[in-house]
């Protein structure tokens, strides 16, 4: 069940997703008010779960990690043991940005951040020689058009 939060703390979790580096001080300047209730709020949202981990957002490109693949898996295993297999190897793979459990003809969609085709392909041959796997569909990002962290808050009921 979704936590009710305000339109203050909706105004806080805006600034804190804009540039969670800002001081305490400056975000509340930024949402208007003091920087105690400020803080209690920032507090109370990480202790319910809203706020989790803090990071700073990398530039894969300038890095060298070029190629992004959206990776489609069918399988014919639903057993317990090979789900926790897959979902094991597929958390210690930090080449899988995302991993998404769906409903339909496809199981299973990965985005996978490599330098090039190369690198994706040793990526895929290392994932189907530690798990079982039907069928995999890689797709090549031409073009990341929009990306962003940024949930959409305006939406959120209050």
């Amino acid at each position: 069940m979704p936590v009710q939060i305000d339109a203050l703390d909706r105004k806080i979790l805006i600034a804190l997703q804009e540039d969670a580096s800002r001081s305490l001080e400056e975000i509340a300047k930024h949402v208007g008010s003091s920087k105690t209730p400020v803080w209690s709020r920032i507090r109370k949202m990480k202790e319910a779960g809203i706020i989790g981990q803090q990071t700073v957002l990398l530039d894969a490109e300038a890095l060298g990690l070029e190629a992004c693949f959206f990776v489609l898996i069918r399988t014919s295993e639903h057993e317990a043991e090979w789900q926790n297999k897959f979902l094991k190897t597929l958390q210690e793979r930090a080449e899988v940005m995302e991993a998404h459990r769906l409903a339909g003809d496809i199981d299973y969609i990965l985005k996978v951040r490599v330098a090039n085709a190369r690198a994706y392909d040793e990526f895929y041959q290392a994932l189907i020689s530690e798990v079982r796997i039907y069928n995999v569909t890689a797709l090549l990002s031409m073009e990341e058009i929009k990306s962003t962290p940024l949930l959409p808050l305006a939406s959120v009921p209050s």
